[in-house]
């Protein structure tokens, strides 16, 4: 059964988390370093750090997550929190999950939830096991997990027996999972990041949209490997040193947002502190890296042809997908949009523009 949720971080743990930023020791750089060319710039890292001791205010951060209706349920032993805004159009709802990926949470969805409901959606977005507000796992679990919780929670917990889902980055995992194993209570699915893996012969357009792929992975991607891999040693490093853990998330937050490399032009040092203590409060920094490691046994890619209709929205300073002939060898893809703005964390960053793209899609399921 479901119970209401307020979200009430202890001191103790706040103050150690104050703490640690306060005592936070910038390191050197190269005297070459420009535009974050090694990675998380230091002159930056040292403003951000003097931002969350001085000025950053955790209360109105957690009074906004505590403004709309959130709730906690147990799936599966793991305590899962969600948001659940129903339709505010005096109309019966079409439901809605939206799932988010790493380094991200349900704070990307704060603004959306509202917009949404006022298109008539019953709207549902829970943090991951081992993210934000929900609990963690005794040792790591992957999409097609998730995706068997999610079903339990609309259905068995919210009593919808048919839905539609949407998610990025590991939320697209979960949300193609979704498609793949439960299309009997699954009408519709939309992605805004689509993970692809080459099978069979490739045409000229995939193998060279394949070549880019691999060497964009070999310039941004070795911090997945290592959380693939290793997650534990990271992890643990990261777990004790706030300031330390944005370092390794805020390189993130500028190279996949539309922001023509000013961070701040996409989100405010007040955002992306809060999007880094939503790890933070929880405790949940090393839990959220063992997703990673599902990919030793399991690649987000994997599964045959999927029947259900797939929307997909590629936004500009995303991860270029797949050709669309290469896309359908696995989906049915019914709506592929090119965005004008936006990147990786689409719904934070353009909540308008997404809610608009995605309520246009699923308005043809309801």
């Amino acid at each position: 059964m479901k119970r209401p949720f307020c979200l009430e971080v202890p001191r103790a743990r706040l103050d150690w988390i104050a703490g640690r930023v306060a005592d936070a020791v910038i390191g050197y750089a190269p005297d070459d370093d420009a535009d974050w060319k090694y990675g998380t710039d230091a002159r930056y890292l040292a403003e951000f750090r003097d931002h969350w001791r001085d000025r950053y205010d955790w209360s109105s951060a957690q009074a906004a997550f505590n403004a709309l209706p959130q709730y906690t349920v147990e799936i599966e032993g793991i305590a899962i929190h969600f948001y659940h805004l129903p339709a505010t159009t005096g109309e019966r709802g079409y439901p809605l999950i939206l799932s988010h990926g790493w380094p991200g949470s349900v704070l990307e969805f704060l603004e959306v939830l509202p917009l949404l409901a006022a298109r008539g959606y019953d709207v549902v977005v829970p943090s991951l096991p081992g993210y934000g507000f929900s609990g963690r796992p005794l040792r790591p679990i992957g999409a097609r997990d998730i995706a068997r919780m999610w079903r339990t929670l609309m259905v068995e917990v919210l009593g919808y027996p048919r839905f539609g889902a949407q998610g990025g980055d590991w939320g697209a995992s979960v949300t193609t999972a979704l498609a793949q194993d439960h299309g009997d209570v699954v009408a519709a699915i939309h992605l805004n990041y689509l993970a692809h893996r080459p099978s069979g012969e490739m045409s000229a357009e995939e193998a060279e949209w394949f070549k880019a792929a691999r060497r964009r992975m070999n310039d941004v991607g070795a911090y997945s490997k290592q959380m693939t891999t290793r997650p534990q040693t990271i992890g643990l490093a990261l777990a004790d040193t706030p300031v330390g853990f944005a370092s390794w998330v805020l390189e993130k937050y500028r190279a996949w947002s539309d922001n023509d490399g000013d961070i701040e032009s996409a989100f405010s040092k007040d955002q992306l502190i809060t999007s880094v203590m939503t790890y933070l409060v929880s405790d949940n920094v090393q839990a959220s890296m063992w997703l990673y490691n599902s990919m030793t046994t399991a690649r987000p890619t994997d599964g045959g042809p999927i029947a259900l209709p797939m929307g997909f929205a590629h936004f500009p300073r995303e991860t270029v997908p797949p050709p669309r002939a290469a896309a359908e060898k696995r989906f049915n893809i019914v709506s592929w949009q090119e965005m004008s703005k936006g990147g990786h964390f689409a719904a934070w960053q353009e909540p308008e523009l997404f809610t608009e793209e995605v309520s246009v899609f699923f308005d043809r399921w309801r």
